[in-house]
């Protein structure tokens, strides 16, 4: 169990619930030098616990004779430079030795998180995975001298699978207005990164790849949100309606994201296989799914004859 919050302590008290492993998050407040836009300012986030909070946790923990105690943060996210990963490294190693001199405990593991980015503009390079390695190492050496059986990792389910995904809309509509837009069938539901954090994805036009960039357009979904846009002023080639529109690098935050907001139903998922072949792993969702936890007279019934009509 991982503890955002040292009143979990009274949660597990009431419940009678001893677990055989234990782990704590911490915030490190105004203490962390370097924050990262996308979870902002640590004093100012809901997640974690105070350093001595944290230390209350490890005394609960000891009491109950839990021998597995472990330490965990999460202080920035989608970062490609080493000083911000290793900063987070140093960070906590830091503090597992301030429990073990204090409290006598040492850590069995340490969980840096995510953070691990990826380039989402063609301009960006990658994270130094081997340099970070590296740095990880020279870290460990220097400062956790007695810690040989702390297991130490991030959390790197961006790196992993957001570059090899992407998510194929069409264009079905344009506007010229005060700018251009192109309208397609896909919305914030499907991808919600650019709405909620103004995230740059790559937006390429099937089949004019070497197509000169001589257009300028916002490419928006079709909620009643204005943050429904999935690139602004963005330069492309000139789109005409029918157009596959493909939004790079959402294996990662795509439709694990997903929701039905204005009723919209989720798309289906298509693998593609190293041989070329093509397989269908997720369906489209139907009206049916939509209405299916609902528990309201004769509403199944009347929904599948709807759907089946």
């Amino acid at each position: 169990i991982n503890l955002d919050d040292v009143s979990n302590l009274d949660d597990l008290d009431r419940l009678h619930i001893v677990p055989e492993k234990i782990c704590f998050r911490y915030n490190p407040g105004p203490e962390l030098a370097r924050g990262n836009a996308i979870i902002g300012k640590p004093e100012e986030a809901k997640y974690g616990m105070t350093k001595e909070q944290l230390m209350t946790c490890v005394d609960w923990a000891k009491k109950k004779g839990i021998s597995y105690i472990g330490i965990h943060t999460m202080v920035i996210s989608a970062e490609l430079e080493l000083p911000g990963l290793l900063g987070t490294i140093s960070m906590m190693f830091d503090l597992a030795n301030e429990i073990r001199d204090k409290k006598g405990v040492t850590v069995s593991f340490i969980d840096f998180g995510g953070g691990i980015g990826i380039p989402y503009r063609p301009e960006q390079d990658p994270v130094d995975i081997e340099g970070l390695g590296e740095g990880a190492r020279k870290l460990f050496e220097e400062k956790m001298k007695g810690f040989d059986h702390t297991r130490i990792c991030f959390e790197c389910g961006r790196a992993i699978t957001g570059p090899y995904g992407f998510l194929v809309t069409k264009a079905i509509h344009y506007k010229h207005i005060y700018r251009d837009y192109i309208g397609v069938d896909a919305c914030m539901a499907d991808l919600m990164r650019p709405g909620m954090y103004g995230a740059y994805h790559h937006v390429t036009v099937l089949g004019k790849a070497d197509a000169p960039k001589d257009h300028v357009y916002d490419v928006v979904g079709s909620l009643c949100e204005n943050c429904d846009k999935f690139a602004i002023q963005r330069p492309l080639p000139e789109i005409k309606t029918g157009d596959l529109i493909v939004i790079h690098d959402t294996g990662a935050h795509g439709h694990s994201m997903g929701y039905n907001y204005n009723g919209r139903l989720r798309h289906q998922e298509i693998l593609v296989h190293e041989n070329g072949s093509v397989q269908q792993i997720r369906r489209n969702e139907t009206l049916f799914d939509l209405f299916a936890t609902l528990d309201f007279p004769n509403l199944k019934e009347n929904t599948a004859k709807v759907t089946k009509e």
